[in-house]
């Protein structure tokens, strides 16, 4: 039996590999519990009623401060932009260009389907007039995500892009990078809110003096940890989401070609994240599955948050899962159905046609996560917590309504009326069929 010293081991090799069985023995984040849910409900309801008062209270409680504001002025994005390092400027800019390339290529277009003479339906794909981005603070900093979310929005055509992020202890504001992303990409409409009641604001809205009542918005995307997460999930039978995140994960195939630095460095880069992030490779061979769990000491070890990474790494949610064959893996990683998936196997394009359940698929070595959480032109906001199987990456499609539009001559009804009429009277809807009769009737048709 293989023994690790850093990670522990799920070991599939003679199990049944139907889907049930491997999501019960995956290892996998702890969706948590509905307490998150029930501290945010009357935060909620608070802020409905109250409005900018009890977005305050919470900011007060919760950021720290209640500043007179909450928009933060022009100015202020002018000024993180004009003190912006060269360097990372550089990066934005870039991560901006290539973000925005694929998302200009996803946008569809109108089509017009005629169905018979006089007969057309024409479907529109019209973009959300008003959404809000939330960017969260904490551990990190996140102007890789004020791109993320605010490109495909522009993109898509969407009027009106307010964000939203938490004010940092020392200005009171947003993360000055925050701020330069938002001023590079011309979101002028930044909130110094953070947490929950950031979402029940955007979700609900407030008045408040000149210029810093905030407007409510039709959908609200971005990241953020568990008490956002809820209030997404609460507020969404007023506002559209794009999904309710748990903890980041990277599940990674990897076979006896593999590097195991670079597999351990990638497992590790997602640890990084949050003590509750998941990292999962699968593989056939026991000698590499070794070889990365010393990686994953030796590297984390010399990690910056060392701390943190040893935490994802030994947690219940991260492990190498042992598997007979290639054939097997693909079925794990499609039945974990994971946020990242990358793939470090002989011929990993041709794997990655059979990869049917990943938010984003990543091919060789040369591509690691990384590379899409910064700048490979796709997006870094994915589906987790095995979601990857319904759900979507963040996209141009993210802030648009599909709308179709019927139009039919006289003649076209005609050809059709007497099967609309038979269908109404099975379905025991007689006014649907008369609505028809009374045209044919009247000569109209």
């Amino acid at each position: 039996m293989t023994t690790l010293a850093s990670t522990h081991l799920v070991d599939l090799r003679g199990s049944a590999l139907d889907k049930r069985t491997l999501r019960t023995r995956l290892p996998r984040a702890d969706a948590g519990s509905g307490a998150p849910l029930e501290a945010v409900r009357p935060l909620l309801a608070d802020i409905r009623a109250r409005g900018r008062a009890a977005v305050a209270e919470a900011a007060a409680r919760f950021d720290g401060s209640a500043p007179e504001r909450f928009r933060v002025a022009a100015e202020e994005l002018a000024a993180a932009a004009e003190a912006l390092d060269p360097g990372v400027r550089a990066a934005l800019e870039e991560t901006i260009r290539r973000v925005r390339t694929v998302a200009r290529a996803d946008l569809p277009g109108a089509v017009r389907t005629e169905l018979a003479d006089g007969a057309v339906v024409t479907t529109r794909h019209l973009p959300a007039e008003r959404v809000g981005l939330y960017v969260p603070g904490g551990r990190a900093v996140y102007p890789s995500s004020v791109v993320m979310n605010a490109v495909p929005a522009q993109v898509a055509g969407v009027g009106s892009v307010a964000i939203a992020s938490p004010p940092q202890p020392d200005t009171g504001l947003p993360h000055a990078t925050v701020l330069a992303a938002a001023h590079l990409l011309g979101v002028d409409e930044v909130w110094g809110i953070g947490g929950a009641q950031a979402i029940g604001a955007f979700a609900y809205g407030f008045d408040g003096p000149a210029g810093d009542g905030l407007e409510p918005v039709d959908i609200i995307t971005g990241p953020g940890n568990a008490y956002v997460a809820a209030a997404k999930a609460l507020v969404r039978e007023h506002v559209g989401i794009d999904a309710v995140a748990g903890p980041t994960e990277i599940i990674v195939l990897a076979d006896d070609t593999a590097d195991p630095a670079f597999v351990a460095a990638d497992l590790i880069s997602q640890a990084e994240h949050d003590p509750l992030a998941a990292a999962v490779l699968v593989t056939d061979s026991e000698p590499l599955a070794a070889a990365v769990d010393a990686e994953l000491g030796a590297q984390g070890a010399r990690a910056r948050h060392a701390e943190r990474i040893a935490e994802s790494l030994s947690g219940a949610q991260s492990g190498i899962v042992l598997v007979d064959s290639q054939e097997a893996g693909i079925a794990v990683v499609n039945a974990y159905a994971g946020e990242h998936v990358e793939l470090h196997v002989a011929d990993a394009a041709a794997v990655a046609g059979r990869i049917v359940n990943g938010g984003a698929v990543f091919i060789g070595p040369h591509s690691p996560v990384a590379l899409g959480d910064y700048m490979a032109g796709s997006n870094h906001v994915l589906p987790t917590l095995g979601t990857a199987a319904f759900g979507d990456c963040l996209g141009v499609s993210s802030f648009l309504r599909v709308s179709q539009v019927i139009d039919y001559s006289a003649a076209a009804l005609r050809e059709v009326g007497e099967r609309i009429i038979a269908l109404a009277e099975a379905e025991d809807l007689p006014a649907h069929g008369e609505a028809v009769r009374i045209r044919l009737e009247a000569g109209e048709v």
